[in-house]
């Protein structure tokens, strides 16, 4: 075996050098901010006397942490602090709680890598050139995982009725779960929110078995008897469960998606005619106002009832909910005429979940799926037209 040369094992010491060097400053910036933070909860320095003092100083303990340069040996400051009775209690850190071994960048690396859809022997593949695998076991993995789940289950229960949307849309898309010893491919619902400033947010998610009518109203009902408060507008596909569960939302304007009505057009459709239904559709969809979107509608109807009525009557099945968009200001015409939005979102679902093959449980698939989103793995972008947003609202509010 080829020994290193003398270049070689300069560089390596190099890195040795440096490495050393930055997990002592590291160290000792962590030891300033943990004085820095006591100082603040007495209300002075070490050795000062003051009137307003707010306890004492009660030595240091040390400490073995985990952090994103390795392991670290801190002097964790120790404090008693006074209560208005005249008692003292311990001081606890909020930097770094009380029996952490790890620290929360730390916490949020091992996130980051089971949302990539690494499991306990990845995750410590992944951290162990930086971690070691020694400061990394299976239940210390586990629980970080676990804190992940609890942020989901509070999210999932929130109250909504300090949240307002002036679009929500609805849609669903499938995974692979394990449910009664088989895996099955199920139905997620989802809800996807456009809030005032134009920002898309995930509403809530639940996954069922089948997409029945009754899924759709028992999750629409959810989200209201959690009192979330009616959307200006509703935008969804032509899906028979949703249709239903669009009354549990009263007179609130629905927008058809005119994406998937143009597919469901063109399978009723022979193919040697689909480019002359495109283009009468899009006439119809990319009209200048909502006169002109009418005639073309109208258009459309005499023609094809003529030429293919089953494509009629396809049409006339989703009415002039397709031209609900036009009531709206024009800039935000193509972010509300389909669900692709949340269609964009679902894909990425299913993309970023493609190396998970299935899902345990149904609890594993949601907490993943919402950990995608809340921990920045997957970003959306502002809806077009966004500066739009709040004049929607503000209507929605003075109809109610």
């Amino acid at each position: 075996m080829a020994q290193p040369t003398t270049v070689e094992s300069e560089v390596a010491r190099f890195r040795r050098d440096i490495d050393q060097v930055l997990r002592e400053r590291i160290r000792e910036t962590i030891q300033v901010v943990l004085e820095e933070e006591l100082s603040d909860a007495l209300g002075c320095h070490r050795h000062d006397r003051t009137p307003t003092r707010a306890g004492y100083r009660n030595g240091s303990i040390e400490r073995e942490i985990t952090t994103e340069t390795g392991n670290q040996r801190l002097r964790i400051p120790r404090g008693r602090l006074s209560r208005n009775d005249g008692t003292t209690a311990e001081f606890r850190s909020e930097i770094l709680p009380r029996y952490a071994r790890r620290t929360r960048r730390v916490d949020d690396a091992i996130l980051c890598v089971y949302l990539a859809g690494g499991n306990t022997r990845r995750i410590r593949k992944a951290m162990a050139p930086l971690l070691g695998e020694e400061n990394l076991s299976k239940s210390a993995i586990s629980r970080v995982v676990s804190r992940l789940k609890a942020l989901f289950a509070e999210w999932n229960s929130r109250d909504l009725s300090n949240e307002s949307y002036a679009v929500v849309m609805l849609d669903g898309f499938h995974l692979k779960v394990r449910l009664a010893r088989r895996v099955v491919s199920v139905p997620i619902l989802a809800a996807l929110g456009i809030a005032e400033d134009g920002a898309k947010r995930l509403i809530a998610l639940q996954l069922v078995t089948s997409e029945t009518g009754a899924s759709w109203s028992g999750f629409v009902g959810g989200m209201l008897d959690r009192g979330l408060n009616p959307p200006r507008l509703l935008v969804t596909d032509g899906h028979g469960g949703l249709k239903k569960a669009r009354n549990a939302w009263g007179d609130v304007e629905v927008q058809r998606c005119t994406q998937h009505k143009r597919a469901n057009l063109l399978t009723h459709c022979p193919k040697h005619a689909h480019g002359e239904l495109k283009r009468d559709f899009h006439a119809i969809i990319n009209a200048a106002n909502h006169g002109l979107a009418m005639k073309a509608y109208k258009s459309f109807l005499s023609k094809w009832s003529s030429l293919c009525p089953s494509v009629a009557r396809s049409l006339e099945e989703a009415g002039t909910d397709l031209l609900t968009f036009y009531r709206f200001p024009k800039s935000l015409w193509r972010g509300l005429r389909t669900t692709n939005s949340l269609e964009n979102l679902n894909r990425e679902f299913r993309r970023r979940t493609k190396t998970q093959g299935s899902f345990s449980t149904e609890a594993s698939a949601l907490t993943l799926l919402y950990g995608l989103v809340a921990f920045g793995q997957i970003t959306m972008r502002r809806i077009a037209g966004h500066q739009h947003v709040a004049s929607m609202l503000q209507l929605a509010e003075g109809a109610a």
